[in-house]
């Protein structure tokens, strides 16, 4: 009886551990946005935050790729730790709280309804891509 209530509990805790869902792959739509936003730029050393003035013009690809412009010549591209579920998908908007000014990887941000004002998701901030023109 002893071995008979681990191999239960083992075999509920397997059943329990699923693995996440692969991320979406991109449309076509998306991914043509995505090339053109980063046309003519040329990706720089990743940083793990950026001041939170850089990030008021958010452009969301994808729930997985967000996009934030800074100037027509810079931007930076942020690959959460796990997708910014329904942020591309309509009245949505991304929040965020810090008390140093910025955003950093590992910041949780919410996925808010913007309607009425509930929060439909969260994600994981990773590493800032910079994207610059070269001589902007």
């Amino acid at each position: 009886m002893r071995i008979v209530v681990p191999l239960v509990t083992a075999a509920i805790l397997a059943g329990c551990s699923a693995a996440p869902p692969p991320p979406a792959t991109p449309s076509p739509k998306q991914q043509a946005r995505l090339a053109q936003l980063l046309d003519g730029k040329v990706a720089g050393t990743p940083r793990s935050c950026i001041p939170n003035w850089r990030t008021y013009n958010m452009i969301a690809i994808d729930d997985s790729t967000l996009i934030f412009q800074e100037s027509p010549g810079r931007l930076w591209l942020q690959k959460p730790k796990n997708p910014c579920n329904l942020i591309s998908a309509g009245p949505y908007a991304l929040v965020t709280r810090d008390s140093i000014g910025q955003l950093c990887n590992g910041d949780i941000a919410q996925v808010i309804d913007t309607m009425s004002r509930t929060n439909v998701g969260s994600c994981v901030m990773g590493d800032f891509v910079p994207y610059v023109r070269p001589g902007a």
